[in-house]
Parts: structure tokens; C-alpha cells; sequence
């Protein structure tokens, strides 16, 4: 018995995580209109970063209440993956080893640099 409220524990905590991130893809597709497929990555970062802070205080402050170090790393992991969300965003154009343009995905998305550099003679037929 005690088996199966562990499994249904654990299923709870799987199935939670995978709505935070279907919730995070509703909000963005619905918000900016493109599908970003960056949050596994940024949420496999933030959950290292947590834990990882989480050991760090948890072996330099032995008395510390686990709660505490688990808020503290919290708070250090959503500014990391702020900054990393921010970093990802951004896209660029190389053509022949340089960065002819750079931007957001969206500012890219109708640029007819980067339509001629993708599509070539098709960029004008479209």
C-alpha cells in the first residue's frame, strides 16, 4: 500500500511539471503567435540550477532547515532562467561565416533579408 501512494505521488509531481509546461507553451504560442521550443531546455536548466544551489547551501550551512535552502535556491534558479530565456530568444542570419541580421524571432519572422537569405529566388515568388 504504501508502494502505490508513492506511485500516485509521483505521478502527481510528473504530470504537474507537465502542465507548467504546456501551460508555458499556451502562453507564449498564444501571446506571440510562434511555438518556442526552448522550455524543456530551460526548464532542465533551472531544475539543475535549483538543485545544484540546493547542495551548495545544504553543505555550506549544515543547520539550515531544507525548506530554506529549497526557497533559496528557488530564488537564485528564476533569475538564471530569466536570463536564459532572454539569451535564447534571440535569433541570427550568418551568411558566408557573418551575422547579417539579428533580432527576435518575431522582428525576423517578416524580414525580407532573411526571407532572400533562406529562400533565395523563391523569397519573391511567395
Amino acid at each position: 500500500m504504501e508502494t502505490l501512494l508513492q506511485q500516485i505521488v509521483n505521478g502527481l509531481v510528473s504530470g504537474s511539471v507537465y502542465v507548467l509546461v504546456a501551460l508555458g507553451y499556451t502562453m507564449v504560442y498564444g501571446i506571440l503567435g510562434l511555438i518556442n521550443f526552448a522550455h524543456g531546455d530551460v526548464l532542465m536548466v533551472g531544475s539543475l540550477i535549483a538543485l545544484q544551489t540546493i547542495i551548495f547551501v545544504g553543505t555550506a550551512f549544515p543547520g539550515l532547515h531544507p525548506l530554506a535552502a529549497l526557497g533559496i535556491g528557488l530564488v537564485v534558479a528564476v533569475p538564471m532562467c530569466m536570463l536564459l530565456g532572454y539569451t535564447i530568444e534571440r535569433a541570427y542570419v550568418m551568411e558566408n561565416g557573418a551575422v547579417t541580421v539579428s533580432g527576435t524571432g518575431r522582428q525576423l519572422l517578416h524580414d525580407p533579408k532573411v526571407r532572400q537569405a533562406y529562400l533565395g529566388d523563391m523569397a519573391e515568388a511567395a
